[in-house]
């Protein structure tokens, strides 16, 4: 089956805590291609009480983000749309993603597109989040495996209690 260019700007990356997600050959295949950035502006915020990295489908705001490009099968797809809870939680299409250097390729940078996952659907709350360039796991935040299923599911209280969480993080001054 012909192989399908993945972005990932979150817990997924090198160095990250999903990135074994990546790694592990029962999931599939996945080949590291290079970093890349979107070309389209979009906020990166860390939110809910398990600091997740969420890509918000809000063209135009925030920064054109950082992350890396991936080469994966069919199966890896299958098994990242598992983790990213597609198409309930986020969305999965095509996005134009700024290469740095593909691998293999002349020229250096070039323009690629990539399936990228974005969140739809989401307390308003999270756009008064710090809007970051790239994401890095830090002691300040840290990620945390997620087993709630209501993450931000509107017909459940969770949402009002993300939103609520979300509202008392402090963020210090710069």
């Amino acid at each position: 089956s012909p192989l399908r260019r993945v972005f990932v700007y979150g817990t997924l990356k090198r160095g990250e805590p999903n990135h074994h997600w990546l790694t592990d050959v029962a999931n599939g295949m996945a080949s590291f291609v290079g970093r890349g950035t979107t070309v389209a502006r979009y906020p990166l915020v860390i939110g809910s009480r398990y600091n997740i990295p969420f890509l918000l489908d809000v063209p135009g705001r925030g920064h054109q983000v950082r992350g890396e490009i991936y080469e994966i099968d069919d199966r890896m797809l299958t098994r990242l749309d598992v983790l990213e809870d597609y198409p309930r939680l986020y969305e999965r299409r095509p996005e134009a993603i700024q290469s740095e250097g593909t691998a293999g390729a002349t020229g250096g940078e070039q323009v690629v597109s990539c399936w990228i996952y974005l969140l739809q659907r989401f307390p308003p709350h999270l756009l008064e989040q710090p809007m970051l360039e790239e994401y890095r796991n830090s002691t300040a935040l840290p990620y945390t495996e997620s087993h709630d299923d209501d993450l931000f599911d509107d017909q459940h209280p969770a949402t009002s209690t993300i939103s609520a969480s979300v509202e008392k993080e402090e963020n210090p001054p710069r």
